[in-house]
This record gives structure tokens, sequence and C-alpha cells, in this order.
């Protein structure tokens, strides 16, 4: 076979591989912007705006015993200050929201809510407090058949029961928006991961292309009775 034409067959396979890759970036591409465009619009009509003055919360206490701030709950909070004041229209602010200011209000909910003893909810969640729940109900009644609805056994009780009630319902809510926002950001990264596979398709077809144009240069600059795989000149 000549060379020129083992040339000419490779360079041009090189052009049809490179506008392949280029034709799959183009599609990954708009789907990343289809991804971050659906994203913004989503978060952005929740009117979520993240808070400009962070606080201590009044429950949880550090080791030192001082009351837990936003900002330095966990170190990840402190996307809680890069993004003061901005509306919520990204999937990592999402994440950032639901993980670092949901979640320590649910904490912080779970530590101040009544309790005897004190603290008895700091663990639970919106799935343990079901039984919990049904638990303090069931107290409550006996002492009402038992002892009627003004001993102060049976108030207790009803304190008790109406906290916990209060506290699964606020679980509820945390939960179902941390849910929502966090698959929101699991489909942001999706979006992302489209994105940067079009990216390296794009270096790719570029770097296709500038072999093929070198192996069309190479072919026409190889005299045209040159042989190869077969012998010959």
């Amino acid at each position: 076979m000549k060379r020129r034409t083992l040339d000419f067959i490779f360079s041009g396979g090189g052009v049809l591989l490179a506008v392949l890759l280029l034709v799959l970036g183009f599609v990954l591409q708009d789907q990343y912007n289809f991804a971050k465009d659906y994203v913004k619009g989503e978060l952005g009509a929740q009117k979520i705006t993240f808070a400009t003055d962070l606080k201590d919360v009044s429950g949880l206490k550090d080791a030192a015993g001082n009351p837990v701030n936003e900002a330095t709950w966990q170190e990840g909070s402190k996307c809680l200050v890069d993004n003061k004041g901005k509306v919520m229209e990204t999937g990592k602010q999402a994440e950032c929201y639901a993980k670092y200011y949901i979640g320590l209000h649910m904490r912080n909910s779970a530590y101040t809510a009544y309790s005897v003893p004190a603290n008895a909810f700091k663990d639970d969640t919106y799935a343990t407090m079901g039984a919990k729940n049904t638990a303090l109900k069931a107290v409550y009644d006996k002492a009402l058949a038992d002892k009627g609805a003004t001993d102060p056994a049976t108030v207790e009780a009803k304190k008790q029961w109406d906290a916990g009630t209060s506290l699964r319902s606020t679980f509820q809510t945390g939960e179902t928006l941390r849910g929502l926002l966090l698959t929101t950001y699991g489909f942001s990264i999706f979006g992302d991961k489209a994105g940067l596979v079009a990216t390296v398709l794009y270096i790719l077809a570029a770097l296709m292309a500038v072999l093929s144009v070198a192996g069309f240069v190479h072919a026409f600059l190889t005299p045209p009775d040159k042989i190869v795989l077969g012998g010959g000149k």
C-alpha cells in the first residue's frame, strides 16, 4: 500500500472521529446547560435567601460550653458565610443550606424541645420520634384515665407528648425540605459531570483534528510512489 494512501485513510478516520467527539461534546454541553438552568429556575422560584446575620443557637453547645454559631457549627458551615445574603440558585448552595442551616436548626430544635430528663430528644429523627411519641401518648392516656386531667402527673405527661408531637412535625418539615434541596444538588452534580466530560471531548476533538491535519500534510509531502506494508520504496 502506498504511504500517501495510508496517510489519507488514517487522517480521514481522524476527521470522522473528531466530528463524532465534537457532536458528543455538544450533546453533553446541552445537558449541562439544561441542568444548570433548570436548577437555577427551580431554586430561584423558592426565593430562599441566605441569612446575612449568622447567630448563636440556644440549645447546642461546643466543647467549651459556649453556644454554637451557625457559621462555625461544622467545618462545612463556612459556606453559610460565603453565601450570606445571596439568593439560592445553584446546587452547591442547596447542599450548603440543607446540610448546615436546616441541619443545625433541626438539631437545635431537638435539644431545646421540652423533655424530662433534659435533652431526651437530642439524638432523635423524624423516624425515631414516631415510636417515642406513641409511647408519650400512652403515658398521657394512662395518667388521664387514672388521675384525671388536672393532676400534675397528667399535666406533665401532656406537656411531654405535646413537645414530642411538635418536634416530630418540625422534623417532618425540615427533612422534607432537606431532601428536596439535596435531590436538587444531586441533579446539579450530574449536570456538572456532563459539562466536564463535554470539555474533555472538545479537547480530544481538537487534538484529533490537529493530528488529522498533520496526517494530510504528511500525505502531500510524501512521494507518490512510496510504498509501506508491502515493501518497495
